[in-house]
Formats: C-alpha cells, sequence, structure tokens
C-alpha cells in the first residue's frame, strides 16, 4: 500500500538543523510560527481556546533510517519505536507546543523544538482529559528526566 500526506503548512522556528533543535519541546523556550496554509486556514477556527496543541510535521533534515538507535539521553540502544528518534521508517515528528497567539493563519508558539521549514502535516489540540494518563511507566526513561 502506498499513500501520500498533504502538507498544510510550514513551521518556522530558530532553529536551522537538527544539532541546533532541542531534545524535547518542555526543554525548549524558543519560540517560532506554524504558517497554515490558506487553502487549510479554516481549519484553524477555535484552535485559539486552547493552550497548548500538538504539532505533527515532517522530519525533512534526516535522510536515513534506523530501527536501532542510541537515544540522546542514555549510552544504550533501543529500537526505535521504544524511542522519540528523528531516523524513523516514516520521518513523522510530533511536538506539544504552548499556543501564544493566532494571527489568521499563523499560529505563534514557544516550548518549539522543531527545525525551521519542517513541513506541517497535521495539528491536534491538546485535551489534558484526553493525553494525561495516570499510572505510567516511561520505560528506560525512568531516573533520567
Amino acid at each position: 500500500m502506498k499513500f501520500e500526506f498533504k502538507q498544510i503548512g510550514i513551521i518556522r522556528s530558530p532553529f536551522k538543523t537538527k544539532e541546533e533543535a532541542p531534545i524535547q519541546p518542555f526543554k525548549s523556550e524558543a519560540t517560532g510560527e506554524v504558517e497554515v496554509f490558506k487553502d487549510f486556514e479554516e481549519g484553524l477556527e477555535g484552535i485559539e481556546q486552547f493552550s497548548h496543541i500538538i504539532l505533527v510535521y515532517y522530519f525533512h533534515q534526516i535522510e536515513d533510517e534506523r530501527l536501532k538507535v542510541k537515544p540522546y539521553l542514555v549510552d544504550d540502544v533501543y529500537g526505535v519505536y521504544a524511542t522519540r528518534h528523528p531516523h524513523r521508517p516514516n520521518h513523522i515528528g510530533i511536538s506539544t507546543v504552548k499556543l501564544l497567539k493566532r494571527d489568521g493563519n499563523v499560529l505563534h508558539v514557544k516550548n518549539i523544538d522543531i527545525v525551521d521549514g519542517s513541513p506541517l502535516l497535521d495539528i491536534k489540540p491538546y485535551v489534558s482529559v484526553f493525553d494525561i494518563r495516570e499510572n505510567v511507566r516511561n520505560g528506560w526513561l525512568e531516573g533520567k528526566l
């Protein structure tokens, strides 16, 4: 099966390379802009009512994929699906960012960890009732954060 995604916008950030980007958005105070293309602007209606949004994007500076990776926080190797490493078979990333304001088709965000120019694939509102879980296990990350 083969399928395509539509790019709905572009993400602007101060990070020009993957090496400059923070490891995760909770470690970043950086601000950026999410430009949603005009054809998709209507889909933003009501987004400004949320404090945080989840950005789904394409890792456009990643050229290879790996099934085993060494995460940033440890020296051990894990399967890519047990990490948030960018070298994934489909090069898809997610980041939860704080929504500061909306100016038409541009969303101003904080806590961004995404490389400038990343193609935006989707936006979802962060909803604490849906997204927070109790009694979670953080796997190999326990005690490392």
